[in-house]
């Protein structure tokens, strides 16, 4: 049992007494002082909570931290960011993946899932947390200037649990089976843990990686639902819930089997959707994912609407093929952040674009077009495909992209490049006249990742960067690449 114990109403009281005031402002114990000879603290925002704040000193046993009113109760001092997409109750999100305990290749494969560390660290958490205000990394004693924000005492729900469950007997398993494969040189394999199974896990994931011994996380996309529900953002749930890819995997399956074939016209009258045409007397493109939504029986338009899915990170992404199977178009990913292009910010593994492909993965719905010049409407569905980004991918392509970004971003190299026709002379922009430019970012021409600006009104550039503006910019992924990616990935 832990030492440091309490009443649930004396926490609060402590609590109450320290939201809205800055970490520095609460800290009796002095904790920053030792930030003058250290720049670089790891948890600095952890030891203030619980030192000045709830009055104990820290330590690194692996049993909950407190007890509360007789039972046991994970801390987690949580930094949280202002979300790029906001409103009332879309304003918040995760700095980063929760850290849980340690996987402990030597123990977790003769642990029961109910016993282990790891269940003992989420059954019941107290999360308060810390508003991160700053786009770059800082040093340790800034984080006096940041504003405690709430606290939360979370449970995970019932489904939570099974899902939470299910993803640490993956890692149990595959654990295993390195053991009983390889014998006293399964360690040899162990950088494998945080890779291989990386596309089979919903919730959690495992880093960093071999040979620095990794810990289990929960992914970023989990702690974010988490953070907004608190703060008041209301989520769809599904009247069926899925505690594994596996059990996800089943019911799109048997979607495909009902629908296949069906023209998304068709498709729209059998699900109920209700839309408006467009000018062209078309459907609007995103009917492809309420498609997907009225499937589950939702009511959302999105699929990062409900619960089940957002807290996954997993993305919907419309791909429409030609009758020969190949790809119309190439694939938007994600918009850049130009923020966390500082000089301080020099660790890919770090990025938020890392982060991107790493932790999401995309839920793929298959189309086909009868030809180049039919509506939307007639395309059919083909099935579904899920598309997990692999390692030698991220580390690789998007690196290189993202390397080029940052040395253009800090060493004040961008360009404003005029678009010229095939006799010279600089393009125009049919509606305003002007001359169409772009900055120097990576172009398709230069790898399988790219940048692309994308505006719904051709006369807005929101952005200015280095002083040249620009369209809000999005990280693209070449069609071919994109396509050679689903060929390798079955039909679910």
């Amino acid at each position: 049992m832990p030492s440091h114990e309490y009443t649930k109403t004396q926490l609060i009281g402590l609590l109450e007494r320290a939201v809205n005031k800055t970490l520095g402002e609460v800290d009796t114990a002095h904790v920053f002082d030792k930030t003058k000879n250290n720049k670089k603290i790891t948890g600095i925002a952890g030891d203030v909570i619980e030192n000045s704040v709830l009055g104990y000193p820290s330590d690194s046993y692996q049993s909950p931290d407190l007890c509360v009113d007789g039972v046991d109760i994970e801390l987690k001092t949580t930094g949280i960011k202002v979300a790029k997409k906001k409103s009332k109750s879309h304003l918040f999100e995760a700095k980063e993946p929760m850290s849980i305990t340690a996987v402990s290749p030597e123990k977790i494969t003769t642990e029961e899932f109910e016993s282990s560390n790891f269940w003992h660290k989420l059954e019941r958490m107290l999360l308060v947390y810390y508003f991160y205000d700053s786009d770059v990394t800082v040093t340790a004693a800034e984080y006096a200037n940041f504003l405690i924000k709430g606290y939360d005492f979370h449970e995970f729900s019932k489904e939570d649990q099974e899902t939470l469950k299910n993803d640490w007997k993956i890692v149990q398993q595959f654990i295993q089976n390195l053991q009983n494969g390889y014998g006293e040189e399964a360690s040899s394999q162990y950088p494998r843990i945080s890779s291989e199974i990386r596309s089979q896990l919903m919730m959690i994931d495992t880093a960093p990686k071999w040979p620095h011994r990794p810990r289990f996380r929960l992914k970023r996309a989990t702690v974010t639902t988490m953070v907004q529900e608190y703060f008041g953002k209301k989520l769809e749930n599904l009247s069926q819930s899925y505690s594994s890819f596996d059990a996800l995997d089943q019911e799109l399956h048997k979607f495909t089997k009902q629908y296949h074939g069906m023209t998304i016209r068709e498709l729209i009258k059998e699900l109920s959707i209700s839309i408006k045409l467009n000018k062209q007397d078309d459907a609007p493109k995103s009917v492809t994912e309420q498609i997907v939504t009225h499937m589950f029986g939702a009511k959302s338009k999105k699929i990062n609407s409900i619960e089940d899915f957002k807290k996954l990170g997993l993305i919907a992404k419309t791909i429409t093929q030609t009758a020969k199977g190949t790809r119309t178009e190439d694939v938007k990913i994600s918009r850049i952040d130009f923020e966390e292009f500082k000089p301080e910010n020099d660790l890919f593994e770090e990025s938020l674009i890392y982060n991107y492909f790493n932790e999401q993965q995309f839920l793929c719905i298959l189309f086909e077009e009868p030809n180049t010049s039919s509506k939307l409407l007639e395309n059919r569905f083909l099935g579904f495909k899920r598309l997990s980004f692999p390692d030698e991918f991220i580390n690789q392509d998007v690196k290189k992209t993202w390397q080029k970004i940052r040395y253009l971003v800090i060493h004040n190299k961008l360009v404003d490049v005029i678009s010229y026709d095939k006799n010279g002379h600089p393009r125009k922009n049919k509606k305003t006249n002007t001359i169409v430019s772009a900055p120097n970012f990576p172009k398709s021409s230069e790898g399988s990742v790219f940048v692309r600006g994308s505006s719904s009104d051709s006369c807005h550039k929101p952005l200015t960067i280095n002083g040249i503006r620009m369209y809000s910019q999005y990280i693209w992924i070449k069609g071919s690449t994109f396509l050679n990616m689903l060929n390798d990935t079955k039909f679910i």
